[in-house]
């Protein structure tokens, strides 16, 4: 569940409705290109906007059309209670691992995501994935968080932010806060990484698995960084990412990747116009631009 890449998609709308079938579509094109998991609502995938009958809609859906590949599906949302439900509801939708970063809308105490997790690993009865994702969420794990919460029964990994894994000069800069980090986890807990401009430096430097949000609509690309960070240099590595520069800018731009990631399934084909729930938007018309001209030079697939 815990290796390699896993792909998050986009859950695309249509008319304020999930548009299932886009969304197959590109799930399908997950199954296809053989994606070790995918993570259904994950942050790309909007969960935070769901109603809880459309998360166990889009698990159904996901589970269904991946056809074996393992869904993960996350359950964050603001009370404990109803995370708790959308864990029983992704269950039995049939999820084979669970995401879980603490939301809040105010800003959580360290105490209070302990117990958070506390509660949900107690439980449920898949593994859990712990997100820490401070731009959204305004909450950062201390070493001490994370000694306790990997501790817990059911916790399979963590997703870390994305983070420099090398500097300027192209010397590897990441292997400390690796090495730090596996001494903090039982050796059982995978270390995911996610922030797609780190990707590939963060697998060649020791992670995991890669969590990608460009991955979920293009995973070929993602696979092949993958693969070349267990046979060529990282210096090679890091040439790989940066030809992808003006991609990460356009994330950097817009708050991250899932306006980038809308706009371009529907430049691809495979969504409408616009597939966001409102008040979220597409790229606006420079933006857009840009990322057509990306796709045309870039040739991701």
């Amino acid at each position: 569940m815990f290796t390699g890449l896993c792909a998050f998609p986009l859950t695309p709308f249509r008319h304020e409705k999930i548009d299932f079938h886009a969304f197959e579509k590109l799930i399908s094109n997950l199954k296809q290109a053989n994606v070790d998991s995918i993570c259904a609502m994950g942050s790309t995938g909007l969960y935070p906007y769901l109603k809880r009958d459309e998360l166990a809609q889009v698990t159904e859906s996901s589970v269904a059309t991946a056809n074996g590949t393992p869904v993960m599906v996350g359950i964050g949302s603001l009370r404990t209670y109803d995370v708790l439900k959308n864990a029983e509801v992704a269950q039995k939708a049939g999820a084979k691992a669970l995401l879980l970063a603490p939301v809040s809308y105010h800003p959580l105490h360290e105490a209070e995501v302990l117990a958070l997790y506390q509660r949900v690993t107690c439980e449920i009865s898949v593994p859990l994935c712990i997100y820490e994702n401070p731009g959204v969420t305004q909450f950062s794990f201390s070493d001490t968080l994370y000694t306790q919460v990997t501790q817990l029964p059911n916790v399979g990994a963590i997703k870390i932010p994305g983070m420099p894994f090398a500097d300027a000069d192209g010397n590897a800069t990441g292997e400390a806060r690796l090495f730090s980090l596996r001494n903090l986890v039982p050796e059982h807990v995978a270390i995911g990484v996610s922030g797609d401009k780190f990707g590939a430096l963060g697998m060649q430097a020791g992670c995991d698995l890669w969590l990608s949000v460009l991955g979920g609509l293009f995973p070929n690309t993602v696979k092949t960084m993958i693969a070349s960070t267990q046979s060529s240099s990282l210096q090679a590595v890091i040439a790989q990412s940066e030809r992808l520069t003006p991609l990460w800018d356009l994330f950097a731009r817009n708050k991250g990747g899932m306006r980038v990631m809308a706009t371009a399934a529907a430049i691809l084909g495979y969504t409408e116009a616009n597939c966001l729930p409102h008040p979220l938007q597409p790229l606006q018309a420079e933006d857009k631009q840009k990322l057509e001209a990306i796709l045309t030079q870039l040739s991701l697939d």
